[in-house]
């Protein structure tokens, strides 16, 4: 069951973006998690979602300091960090996720049938890409 937030009552240094709503009550929630049992147990939560949608921002607002990167364009999050709250809590920060649809292909993208000389495409790529990024097994 999901409990209504006070926005209306929210301080203003809150909805000016320089807190986090309900960060308080999604610390005791996650807590809870790592007390099950009865044992002093310990979680790991991922952050897992669309890019750009507040990922990082989420686990800076929970850890009260900026230990994520952020920023107004995605892909700031190139690869899975973990944030350590305390003893109990540990946080997956992960790159945004973008689903896949089989009936629209990547931006640009053509099948190699349609190309006149899939061969030379393959090579102009090669040249353009550093050695290192290139697998060829």
């Amino acid at each position: 069951k999901q409990s209504p937030l006070p926005t209306g009552t929210a301080p203003q240094g809150v909805l000016a973006g320089g807190g986090c709503l309900g960060a308080d009550a999604l610390l005791r929630l996650v807590g809870s998690y790592s007390r099950c049992g009865g044992g002093r147990g310990s979680v790991t939560v991922g952050v897992v979602g669309f890019p750009n949608v507040g990922k990082s921002s989420l686990i800076n607002s929970l850890k009260r300091s900026r230990v994520c990167g952020v920023g107004a364009t995605p892909g700031i999050t190139k690869s899975l960090q973990a944030v350590q709250l305390d003893r109990h809590i540990r946080l997956l920060d992960c790159p945004g996720v973008v689903l896949g649809g089989h009936r629209t292909p990547p931006a640009g993208a053509v099948a190699p049938a349609r190309l006149k000389d899939p061969l030379g495409a393959a090579e102009d790529i090669l040249r353009r890409c550093p050695p290192q990024q290139v697998n060829m097994g």
